[in-house]
């Protein structure tokens, strides 16, 4: 391609298989500084690289959130456990995410409640450097770890909202997903384990410790996969509620201690 037009960048981004060319070829249109950057960027994308690690950023709940090369992207069905979220929390509210990669859910948590007293956890070097980008300028203070193992002993019994979106595809499912997010997000973000809620269990089990009494643990998983989850945080001593969104399409599993 020598030069940048707009209806080339179109036609070669839906050949590569690009569902929403016109959008993506905007996006990058955008983001270049200038038509050798554009052209760069166009051929990343046919080459398989998520748009959003082109960019640098993903448009979720309405705000631009940084998102590093490596890193988890997060998807759009994420916004019901958000608005789930949000409907729970109340200004002042202590608001844990873990799982966090780039810290997109908290953020978003944040900014549409106020005023949380902001926390977040992941095991990824790169992920955990990419929320503090994202969380630094609401205060949020982002632990590298697994699960709740860095977390200051301060924060246990005082934590209102725990929001997880952690690994749920099983293990042999994982070679099915798309190459976007086989190839250049952490397997650690997608693996679920033999059928897929491994980290779920653990989040569940860990929860009752952290949250207050009433506080509530909010978890997106599949609609397959919702009951076995609900039997997981009930187990875990928590009472748990199935919610969905046929538009998303989204499961989330929410558990009142």
């Amino acid at each position: 391609m020598s030069t940048p037009d707009r209806a080339e960048v179109v036609r070669r981004l839906r050949a590569a298989g690009c569902v929403f060319a016109e959008d993506e070829a905007e996006i990058l249109s955008t983001a270049a500084g200038s038509p050798a950057e554009l052209l760069a960027m166009v051929e990343r994308r046919v080459a398989g690289l998520p748009l959003e690690h082109i960019v640098g950023w993903v448009d979720f709940c309405g705000l631009r959130v940084a998102v590093d090369p490596g890193v988890f992207v997060p998807r759009r069905r994420t916004e019901l456990l958000v608005r789930r979220a949000v409907g729970l929390a109340r200004p002042g509210a202590t608001v844990l995410d873990l799982a966090c990669g780039c810290g997109a859910i908290g953020l978003s948590v944040a900014t549409l409640v106020g005023d949380v007293d902001l926390y977040a956890v992941d095991i990824e070097p790169a992920a955990v450097r990419c929320a503090r980008r994202n969380l630094a300028p609401l205060g949020g203070q982002v632990y590298a770890g697994d699960l709740y193992q860095p977390l200051p002993a301060r924060l246990r019994g005082r934590v209102d909202v725990l929001v997880a979106n952690v690994p749920y595809v099983p293990s042999e499912a994982v070679e099915l997903l798309p190459p976007e997010a086989r190839l250049h997000e952490p397997l650690v973000a997608l693996d679920g384990g033999r059928d897929g809620l491994d980290v779920l269990r653990r989040v569940a089990t860990g929860a009752p410790d952290w949250l207050v009494p009433g506080g509530h643990l909010l978890l997106e998983t599949s609609s397959a996969q919702a009951g076995v989850a609900s039997t997981a945080l009930a187990e875990a001593g928590l009472a748990p509620v199935v919610v969905t969104d046929d538009d998303l399409p989204a499961t989330v599993v929410v558990g009142r201690r």
